[in-house]
This record gives structure tokens, sequence and C-alpha cells, in this order.
């Protein structure tokens, strides 16, 4: 099964691709992960990524494809993979569908606006790796780790005007991919729950249409 996870920034395309991937045993592509790996790895993609990356501006398709179309030929994806950060706008689906690429199923894990504000800007995390949130997942005590003592803190990525901003890119570059594919017939949506279980079934009960 190949699979293209669409979805707002916080909305758990990250949770729900590792689920599908222990499921169905085939690879998650993170195209976050890769490009992180190519810079860490110092490759000329890595080099040419980190530049735009510390600009705060999106990595460019060519790039991106590049590091993309290298990755789908590999054996690891012979039997299918899941897609999560890609792509990102039509000229990449565009580009994907010129490299020949057939897609399975697009699922879009739709989540309001507001509820993604809520989740991300109330997320805290500690310099010993744990994690929170004010509403959902609160330290004993405000702003302390629980497990170390650490002053808890806000990711860069996390604050409120910064999710926001996200979010309109989302809308403005990637929201348009829907129509794209559902003029093709294979997009599926599916409601993002408050219990993550929750919208694991739904996922699940989605891609069974698709399965071999």
């Amino acid at each position: 099964m190949k699979i293209i996870l669409l979805g707002a920034p916080g909305a758990g395309k990250g949770t729900q691709s590792a689920n599908i991937s222990e499921k169905y045993n085939i690879p998650a592509i993170a195209t976050g992960d890769i490009l992180r790996a190519a810079i860490k790895n110092g490759t000329e993609l890595g080099k040419a990524a980190k530049s735009y990356i510390d600009a705060g501006k999106l990595v460019p398709d060519d790039v991106v494809i590049g590091i993309i179309k290298e990755y789908l030929g590999s054996d690891a994806c012979k039997n299918g993979f899941i897609l999560d950060g890609f792509p990102r706008s039509i000229p990449q689906a565009e580009a994907l569908d010129a490299m020949g690429v057939k897609i399975d199923v697009v699922l879009s894990i739709e989540v309001a606006d507001e509820k993604i504000i809520e989740r991300m800007s109330g997320r805290r995390v500690c310099p010993c790796g744990a994690s929170y949130h004010v509403l959902y997942k609160a330290p004993a005590k405000e702003g302390v780790c629980d497990k170390c003592g650490q002053a808890l803190y806000v990711r860069a990525d996390d604050a409120a005007e910064t999710v926001k901003s996200r979010l309109e890119t989302f809308h403005a570059q990637t929201e348009p991919l829907k129509a794209f594919y559902a003029k093709k017939g294979n997009l599926v949506t599916v409601q993002g729950q408050e219990e993550v279980a929750d919208t694991t079934r739904l996922v699940f009960e989605a891609l069974r249409p698709y399965e071999a």
C-alpha cells in the first residue's frame, strides 16, 4: 500500500504514520527526518536544505524531490510506503506523478485550527527529554519537570504565533492538495479525535478498502 498522509501541523500525522507503518509493515517516510539526516551527514542536498531551514523558509521542491526520489527507489519501499510531509504543494504532487509513483490512497487527518493551537501551544518540554501539556499532561508542579526538577520551556515551534503562521502556510500551500487528489478519486478524510486510539481506529477503517 502506497499512502500519502495529509494534515495540518499538530494534527497527529506522525503518530498515525507510526501506527500504519506497524500494522502494514511498510516504512513511514517523514520528509523532516530525511532532511535532518541529510543535514547531519553534511550532504550537498543537506547543506542546501539547511540554508533554507535556517532562514525559516520551506526547502525548495528540487531539493526535497531529489531526496524523496532516491529513497522511493530503495528496497525498503518495494512493498509500499507512507509519505508524511510530502508532497506539500501542487507542484510537488505533480513532480511525484512525473516520477511515475502510483499512490493508492491519500489520507487527510482533519483537525480544527483552534484545537491545533490549543494542542501545540500547551506543550511544555524539559531538557531531559520529558514532555508535558498544560491541559492533558500537566506536571505535578507548574513549570517544573516531574522527573528531574528542571524548568520546563515552550519550544519555538510551539509558540502560539509560530503555530498560527505554520497553519497559514499549510492552508495556502498544502491544503489545495485535497482537491488535487479528490479529482483523482483516492482522497479519504478522517476527523481527528480527542483520544489518539479513536483516531487510529478511524484511520484503519478508512484504509481497509485499500488493503491488498
